[in-house]
């Protein structure tokens, strides 16, 4: 029986990138899909044939600023509440009449919802449709703000008011929308992020990195297979204000055995030393294959696809989730952390020089490598999907037929 799966995403690359592989699972094995979002924002990430409903307008100009005030390096108390006042929330009152119209035109058996487009939660609860959360980080899981618990309030006071003016009955409007009662998708493991106490909705099924479109050309012929290659990238939204992080990190690659490959605006680093090349965009994970460790500011999906190629990484975060991935890549044992603020090419060189020749590493590397292929990817994911289906009803059987 064929089912329809609707994924609302946020207008974000690393919240985008881990639902392909997904979808395109479910796919082969006969399912529709379809994504709703930012189409001028998310078009590219999509493959050519993805099904891609826009939800109907450009991203709004103040949600655009709060992106690019974030990538300016406001970091603590004051970041969290641009966050959530600037973007999630404003997005998702955005998001909700294109999600609206998406399932009215796409009919979905099932959502898949963001944790950061909280509009799809919030409609499939006023429709009625079952619904998983995509948890594409792992830092939510752990419950960031418990040692903040006036924040904490104030967000969950927050998402209710937003789920009631979306229709959600008040009595559901208390349940928190980044968190399905059915399944959360966790792209991660415990071998990671830690054992624990987790609700059996949980599944975590390891990173979500096949069957991603990859078309960035690269000078292949620049690599020398006899020195170990280190990739250095700080996600699409920090790039901007990595300047003197991005100096001071070819500084120290420049003074190692090593050839590095930095994901930054050429501008920033306009003299790199000759074992040092500074390109906008690569094939990450194509190149991943050929990296001995990789220094990133701890962004969820850069780190998990580090890892599940076993490489060691120097982590070096700014500000969200980055500090939690953070610790939980050196509680692993699979890093080392460094201050991305005050971080000096002696203190890159000696990080990067512990994870490449202490074996150690590598080894805690690869036992998060052996977890994530145990837990399935995405196989496992469209099978957790797949339970969520409703029984078939005889309108439904018409509609497939």
């Amino acid at each position: 029986m064929t089912s329809r799966f609707l994924f609302v995403v946020p207008p974000l690359t690393g919240h985008v990138n881990p639902t392909v592989s997904v979808g395109r699972e479910l796919e082969r094995r006969g399912h529709d899909v379809a994504w709703v979002g930012h189409g001028e924002v998310i078009g590219h990430l999509l493959p050519e044939d993805a099904e891609l409903i826009s939800v109907g307008e450009d991203l709004p100009q103040s949600i655009q600023g709060a992106v690019e005030a974030r990538s300016r390096g406001l970091r603590g108390f004051a970041a969290l509440k641009l966050l959530w006042e600037d973007f999630q929330l404003p997005l998702a009152r955005s998001m909700l009449p294109g999600v609206n119209r998406a399932v009215d035109q796409f009919e979905p058996d099932v959502i898949v919802a963001d944790q950061q487009a909280l509009a799809g939660a919030a409609v499939a609860r006023v429709r009625g449709l079952p619904f998983a959360t995509s948890a594409t980080t792992s830092a939510e899981l752990t419950d960031p703000l418990q040692t903040m618990p006036k924040v904490d309030e104030w967000v969950r006071d927050e998402l209710r008011r937003f789920q009631l003016e979306a229709g959600v009955a008040p009595a559901e409007a208390d349940v928190d929308p980044r968190f399905s009662e059915q399944l959360v998708l966790a792209f991660t493991t415990e071998a990671l992020i830690g054992p624990g106490r987790y609700p059996a909705s949980y599944a975590f099924v390891g990173p979500s990195i096949d069957d991603r479109p990859e078309t960035t050309e690269f000078p292949w012929r620049w690599l020398d297979a006899d020195r170990p290659l280190v990739l250095v990238s700080l996600g699409t939204v920090n790039a901007e204000m990595g300047g003197r992080f991005f100096g001071v990190t070819s500084d120290a690659l420049g003074q190692l055995p090593v050839q590095g490959v930095m994901i930054a605006p050429p501008d920033l680093v306009p003299h790199p030393p000759p074992n040092v090349l500074v390109v906008e965009r690569v094939p990450q994970l194509a190149l991943l294959d050929h990296a001995s460790a990789v220094i990133t500011h701890g962004g969820h999906n850069t780190v998990c696809e580090a890892l599940a190629q076993g490489l060691p990484l120097v982590v070096a975060p700014i500000r969200d989730d980055q500090p939690i991935i953070a610790e939980q890549v050196e509680r692993a044992g699979a890093g080392r952390r460094i201050k991305f603020g005050r971080a000096q090419a002696t203190h890159v060189t000696a990080a990067l020089d512990e994870v490449l020749t202490d074996e150690r590493f590598r080894a805690a590397a690869e036992v998060i490598r052996r977890s994530f292929e145990a837990a399935g990817g995405p196989s496992a994911a469209a099978d957790r999907l797949d339970a969520l289906t409703p029984v078939p009803t005889a309108a439904s059987r018409k509609r497939a037929s």
